[in-house]
């Protein structure tokens, strides 16, 4: 059943809010750092955050998550992702974007990435996930959400490149992937706010090209 309560979320009034989401190996990190800079380069004041993580009670969790040896019952995991948010969006979001429209958050991860691993990976159902997320702060969705699309195979082999201890969620099998862009697919449909897909297995650049064609920007000369 599809989560129709739209109203109970709600997208930040200057469209300064933008989240990149999609399974490992995509090159979040990698767009959210070219897009900081381009901002930055037009004036524009941007603070990147990632998930779990970006305040220190956040980063805590996230170092007792990702380092975890023994595999956390799927509740736990969906609360603590929400606790760690809940305290980022508190603590460094709302203060920051409400302040006007050239103050820009950029967000490794959000909701999306909730849905998609423990509302459908680890099976607990996206209507789970979206009744945690309807109260305050939670109930926060980004203006625009960017999905570097990428198969389970491509996101396998661009680890294997890294050459570097695998981390809680990079450990899982292959049928953890396809469940996870299962539910990247289904959480574009439930959500207010744009979902933009885009070909992660493009090169770096190709991909920075359609992020700034969708933003309207330009590189500066």
């Amino acid at each position: 059943m599809k989560f129709t309560a739209k109203d109970k979320f709600y997208l930040p009034q200057f469209g300064n809010l933008i989240s990149f989401e999609g399974i490992d190996g995509c090159g979040k990190t990698t767009q959210i750092e070219k897009l900081k800079l381009l901002l930055e380069n037009k004036g524009l004041n941007v603070l990147c955050l990632r998930e779990p993580g970006g305040t220190v009670f956040g980063e805590k969790l996230r170092d007792a998550i990702l380092n975890n040896q023994q595999k956390l019952a799927s509740i736990a995991e969906a609360y603590l992702f929400a606790s760690s948010r809940a305290q980022l969006l508190k603590e460094k979001v709302l203060p920051f974007i409400t302040q006007g429209p050239n103050n820009i958050c950029i967000l490794d991860r959000y909701i999306h990435s909730s849905i998609s691993y423990q509302g459908f990976a680890r099976k607990l159902g996206a209507n789970t996930i979206l009744d945690i997320h309807s109260h305050s702060p939670l109930n926060t969705i980004p203006n625009i959400t960017y999905y570097l699309e990428i198969s389970t195979q491509t996101s396998l082999e661009r680890q294997d490149k890294r050459n570097q201890d695998k981390d809680y969620f990079e450990k899982e099998k292959v049928s953890f992937y396809n469940s996870l862009i299962e539910g990247y697919s289904y959480s574009s449909s439930v959500l207010p706010g744009k979902f933009i897909k885009i070909d992660g297995k493009l090169s770096p650049e190709a991909v920075h090209k359609e992020i700034m064609d969708n933003l309207k920007l330009k590189e500066l000369s």
